[in-house]
């Protein structure tokens, strides 16, 4: 009875996968020409092919975790696009990928883009994601991965801040601040420098990881500060204040 109860729960979750992303526009091959023309970046990657599926689904679940984006597969980086002789193949593989690597579930659409008779491109439209953040598992018997994002044309692993951050939002979760010592001693701090990051709070205020972290979030969260990901490292600076509101 048990492996019923898993199988059937495994067909909704791949039918849900595709029910809730059947609304995409489907491109054609002059549409196809103009989007890579203007290059990899926040919501575009291109793939020769899906020889490592499993690297591949860092831009998936990047795509979901940010404002979604397409992933083109028989584009090369240079922008020069080969196609694929056998786009069924390419799309099954990494079908299987998502359903395995990728929670919770990523809504997405795909569709074969045909360059001529022999060649196509395979085009993946990635959702952002209702429930975020969205993991890449490495362990799947633990359940265990790590969640990227996008930045610029390139997709990071997130910091533990972005995690936290990208989980209030999407479950709307409502944060109460208090002007403490904490959130005082970095407002002065933001008001004599232009940026900070968890390892400086943490020395300058003599305070552990997780009180600087927890922090830096819900001020963040409260529209104080405004936080800048980054490859090796995210910073915060002050929140300009928003120039239609003030109007």
């Amino acid at each position: 009875m048990a492996w019923i109860t898993m199988a059937w729960r495994e067909t909704l979750r791949i039918f849900m996968c595709y029910k809730n992303s059947s609304t995409s526009k489907d491109m054609d091959l002059r549409e196809l020409q103009q989007l890579v023309a203007r290059g990899e970046g926040m919501r575009l990657e291109f793939k020769r092919k899906a020889a490592d599926p499993v690297k591949i689904m860092r831009e998936v679940v990047a795509f979901a975790n940010s404002e979604g984006g397409d992933l083109l597969i028989g584009v090369s980086d240079d922008g020069s696009i080969p196609g694929l002789k056998y786009p069924e193949e390419e799309a099954f593989v990494l079908d299987q990928a998502i359903q395995k690597y990728c929670r919770p579930m990523v809504q997405y659409t795909k569709q074969i883009i045909p360059l001529n008779r022999k060649k196509s491109v395979l085009r993946y439209h990635i959702k952002s994601n209702p429930v975020k953040p969205v993991f890449l598992l490495y362990n799947l018997k633990k359940q265990r991965g790590k969640a990227y994002i996008r930045l610029a044309d390139k997709s990071i692993q997130s910091s533990r801040e972005v995690r936290e951050i990208l989980k209030a939002r999407s479950r709307d979760i409502a944060t109460l601040l208090q002007y403490g010592q904490l959130e005082q001693f970095i407002l002065r701090y933001l008001s004599q420098n232009e940026q900070v990051n968890v390892e400086t709070f943490m020395k300058l205020a003599n305070i552990s990881y997780l009180q600087a972290s927890d922090t830096l979030v819900k001020l963040t969260l409260s529209d104080v500060l405004e936080l800048h990901p980054g490859d090796l490292t995210d910073y915060y600076t002050l929140k300009e204040p928003d120039p239609m509101v003030s109007a």
